[in-house]
C-alpha cells in the first residue's frame, strides 16, 4: 500500500463544490443504470417547489419549500404561524404541493424530515409513514424520515 499525503482544507468553496458535484453525478451514473437513464432528462435536474400562504392584512401566514427530483417531491421546509395554526392551512400547503408534484411534475411520492417536537403526527394523518428514526438528532431529540406514496390512475 503507498502511503500518500494529502492537504485538507475547510473553507467553502463554490467552484470546488459544483466540480464534486459534476464529479459525484458521473460517478453515480457510471455505478447505476437508474441514475444514468435520469441524465439529461427533466427528472436529472431538482425544481424548486414553493407554496406560499398569506393572511388577510398580506403577512406571511404559512408556507411550503421544496424541490422535486426524479419523480419525488422533498419537502424541506413547512411552516405555519402560531395564529393560523389548527385552521387546516398546514395541511392544504402541503396539498398543495403534492398535488402540483402529482399532476404536474409526474412525481410518485413525498419524502420529508421532522423532529420530534414538530409535526410527525401532522404528516400521519395527511397520509406519510415513518420509514426512518434516529434518535438523538441532535442530542435529546428524535428525527423521523417519512414518505407518501400518491395514488396514480388505476391503483386503489
Amino acid at each position: 500500500m503507498v502511503s500518500r499525503m494529502f492537504r485538507l482544507e475547510t473553507e467553502v468553496d463554490r467552484v470546488r463544490r459544483d466540480l464534486l458535484r459534476s464529479r459525484l453525478a458521473d460517478t453515480n451514473a457510471a455505478a447505476s443504470p437508474v441514475v444514468a437513464a435520469l441524465r439529461g432528462t427533466p427528472g436529472e435536474r431538482e425544481t424548486p417547489l414553493h407554496v406560499w400562504a398569506s393572511d388577510e392584512a398580506g403577512g406571511l401566514a404559512g408556507g411550503l419549500v421544496g424541490h422535486t427530483w426524479a419523480t419525488w417531491l422533498q419537502v424541506t421546509y413547512l411552516w405555519v404561524d402560531e395564529r393560523h395554526r389548527g385552521a387546516g392551512l398546514g395541511g392544504r400547503l402541503l396539498g398543495e404541493a403534492e398535488r402540483i408534484a402529482r399532476d404536474e411534475r409526474g412525481c410518485a411520492a413525498a419524502r420529508l424530515e421532522t423532529w420530534d417536537f414538530q409535526a410527525p403526527e401532522f404528516y400521519r394523518k395527511q397520509g406519510y409513514e415513518v420509514v426512518g428514526v434516529i434518535p438523538d438528532y441532535p442530542p435529546g431529540i428524535t428525527e423521523y424520515t417519512l414518505v407518501k406514496r400518491f395514488r396514480t390512475a388505476g391503483s386503489r
